[in-house]
C-alpha cells in the first residue's frame, strides 16, 4: 500500500529538509518508508510512502 504527502511551501532548501525528514521519522512510525519525493516548481514537496508490511 502507497500513501502520498504534500509538503506545503518551503522556499529554503535547509527547511525542506527539515520538514522532509520530520515527516518520513513520523510516517516510519505508522509502518511506512519513504521510497521517492519531488519538489516541484512552487517550492512544495510531494512524498512517497510505501507500507512496510
Amino acid at each position: 500500500m502507497y500513501k502520498t504527502i504534500v509538503i506545503e511551501y518551503s522556499p529554503k532548501a535547509d527547511e525542506m529538509a527539515l520538514k522532509v525528514e520530520e515527516k518520513a521519522n513520523e510516517m516510519l512510525q505508522t509502518g511506512y518508508r519513504l521510497i521517492t519525493m519531488s519538489v516541484t516548481g512552487s517550492a512544495k514537496a510531494i512524498l512517497v510512502f510505501e507500507n512496510k508490511e
